[in-house]
């Protein structure tokens, strides 16, 4: 009976490892298995959860993560390679995202040209042969840069130009020059998208700038004084760009102000300075007076100094030129036995 009754205690132990799948909830919880995830409206139990919090919170996750188990094995099942599969319907429950939604990247002013005309783009071979260097070069990057330098060693003059004038720095300037050309379209294509307002005036210099754009450029910088261009000097044929003017150059000229006061404000305001000005001053008799007479032994005090100070001024003055020693003091009239005395000796 012993040995049974072991047995009978070990396979409690052991069932007690094994919770059952079914698990009872006082309101149904939802379940979008699309999403695999669980929404649980029931209420917590606050006695348990005050008497072991850890302990009451991992029960809970396991029987919700047990309903969701259920609700998966629920749908069609099929083996794909010696493992069960399940396909999971689409998900009900819409998720807020974490970013905004992917735009189209825009079009450049090229791409609407070549979309409008129906221009297709045309695919290059990322490598080409160069008869000159007799190999395969890069289309295009940085290989290509350095097959191109690699292949020019050597550049002619030519016939009309500075024989001392440096071609490989010139052909450096230009090659730079191409590059930001091409990044100051990439900008003007943003702005244009984002529609920034972007300067008038040319970006590639008086070479490369339109009529105009020089017409512009001239009207700001006669404007971009402390008069906005008011006394700068015109010439007889000088034109003025069109849209640029003391409005346009002065910033906030067009920006609509709100009215200084609002409804009722004015009333109050008004009522503010009435009892200000209104208001009498509270006097205290009491400190006035106490300051009052500190004035007053101030000025006494004042008056008997000044006073004493002319009386001993006026002795000095009447005892000068009628004594011309001093007079000794007690203790020091000493005989000095050292010196002898003038006269006759008495016997």
């Amino acid at each position: 009976m012993d040995i049974v009754k072991e047995v009978l205690e070990k396979q409690k132990k052991d069932l007690e490892k094994y919770k059952p799948i079914t698990v009872e909830k006082h309101l149904e919880v939802g379940i979008d298995i699309g999403h695999l995830m669980v929404t649980d409206p029931n209420y917590f139990d606050e006695d348990k959860l005050r008497e072991n919090q850890e302990q009451y919170l991992l029960d809970l996750t396991r029987g919700n993560t047990q309903l969701l188990v259920n609700s998966v094995w629920e749908l069609p099942t099929e083996r794909v390679e010696e493992s069960v599969v399940v396909k999971l319907p689409p998900p009900r429950t819409v998720l807020p995202r974490a970013r905004k939604l992917p735009v189209p990247k825009p079009l450049t002013k090229w791409e609407e040209i070549a979309k409008a005309k129906g221009i297709k783009k045309r695919t290059r071979e990322k490598k080409v042969y160069d008869e000159v260097l007799d190999k395969w070069v890069p289309t295009y990057g940085y290989q290509r840069y350095k097959a191109d330098k690699e292949k020019d060693w050597v550049l002619e003059v030519p016939q009309n130009a500075d024989p001392n004038k440096d071609m490989f720095q010139e052909k450096r300037d230009l090659r730079i020059e191409r590059i930001a050309k091409n990044e100051i379209a990439r900008m003007r294509n943003i702005a244009r998208v984002k529609k920034i307002q972007t300067p008038r005036t040319g970006f590639l210099g008086p070479e490369s700038a339109s009529a105009k754009e020089l017409v512009t450029a001239v009207s700001i910088a006669k404007a971009s004084t402390a008069s906005v261009g008011v006394f700068q000097e015109k010439l007889s044929n000088e034109k003025q760009a069109r849209g640029i003017g003391v409005k346009e150059l002065m910033p906030g000229s067009k920006r609509k102000r709100a009215p200084i006061t609002l409804p009722g404000e004015k009333k109050r305001n008004l009522e503010i300075v009435n009892k200000v000005l209104n208001k009498k001053p509270k006097i205290d008799v009491e400190k006035a007076i106490s300051l009052q007479k500190a004035e007053a032994r101030t000025e006494r005090e004042a008056a008997a100094l000044s006073a004493e100070g002319a009386s001993k001024k006026k002795g000095k003055k009447s005892t000068k030129g009628t004594f011309s020693r001093k007079k000794p003091k007690g203790g020091q009239g000493k005989r000095n036995h050292s010196k002898r005395a003038v006269g006759r000796k008495r016997r």
